[in-house]
């Protein structure tokens, strides 16, 4: 007696993975977001900033700019992840392009 089907074969073995990532390709955004706490207060969250700026001294840059308090959190998937209080988009928009990253690189999203 001979079975075919438990022999292992993979049809998908060639195909590329889709998930890996190709940072070749594809162009990284620096994202500002917003999100809502409880009643009034916000939120605002700066993910994918290039690892050559130095994530305290930015953090310590903003918070005296802004006057509100802030923290640096480490996520796997995102990487670190600056959070403010309060709606700072606009205002760390317009602080990173005047000290020199491009505008086409910065995605604002939020209400």
């Amino acid at each position: 007696m001979n079975v075919q089907n438990l022999n292992t074969f993979d049809p998908f073995a060639d195909a590329a993975d889709p998930l890996a990532a190709d940072d070749a390709g594809r162009q990284s955004y620096i994202h500002i977001r917003i999100q809502q706490r409880n009643g009034r207060k916000t939120l605002t969250t700066l993910q994918g900033l290039p690892k050559e700026y130095d994530a305290k001294k930015l953090l310590k840059a903003f918070k005296k700019e802004f006057a509100c308090n802030g923290t640096l959190v480490d996520d796997e998937e995102m990487g670190q992840v600056f959070q403010l209080q309060g709606d700072q988009r606009a205002k760390i928009f317009s602080f990173l392009t005047e000290n020199g990253i491009p505008r086409a690189s910065i995605k604002l999203h939020g209400f």
